[in-house]
């Protein structure tokens, strides 16, 4: 006579969990590998950017708009709407953001413009050393003390914003340091 035992459970039961976990794993490797690897990001952003005259639109002094493609300025530090007063040459005050923003859209208005996209930001923006019709827009903006080279910038930018400090032009007119951006 054999004996039976009616509280062990059969394989095929023991071994249904491992069933379930094994095929729930062979689902997720086939999603990632079948879904594209930038389905919720931005488009790739390529090498140069390019905008004919006119077509580029100014967001604020250190981003551009160049088609579908945000682009920040390579090195540059701007100031932020609001933040900061400055006096123009009559001693009138002004907003330093405004008047930031408008000297790149003097510097872009009419000219075709390249970016030479050299990363993207956190925030997904293109980071690039664009120019205008020649002249290098984030050195003419520090040369003319509408912004200032952040930490990290090249040498050749910090030197241009301690020229323009020292010259007081834009920002640094009536201001004594950055804090004052």
């Amino acid at each position: 006579m054999r004996v039976r035992r009616i509280f062990r459970p059969s394989l095929s039961s023991r071994l249904a969990p491992f069933g379930l976990g094994a095929a729930a794993l062979v689902l997720a490797i086939g999603l990632v590998t079948a879904l594209p690897r930038n389905l919720f990001g931005s488009a790739p952003v390529p090498a140069t950017l390019r905008a004919a005259a006119g077509d580029a639109l100014v967001i604020d002094a250190g981003t551009l708009k160049l088609g579908d493609h945000v682009v920040r300025l390579l090195g540059l530090g701007v100031p932020e709407r609001g933040q900061g007063q400055c006096r123009d040459s009559a001693g009138a005050t002004q907003d330093c953001a405004a008047a930031a923003s408008a000297a790149l859209a003097r510097l872009v208005a009419e000219r075709d413009l390249e970016c030479q996209v050299s990363a993207t930001d956190r925030m997904g923006r293109a980071v690039a050393l664009c120019s205008a019709g020649g002249i290098e827009l984030a050195a003419s903006l520090v040369a003319a003390g509408w912004a200032y080279a952040e930490r990290g910038a090249p040498v050749a930018l910090s030197s241009l914003e301690a020229a323009a400090r020292a010259e007081r032009r834009g920002v640094w007119a009536g201001a004594s340091s950055r804090a004052g951006i």
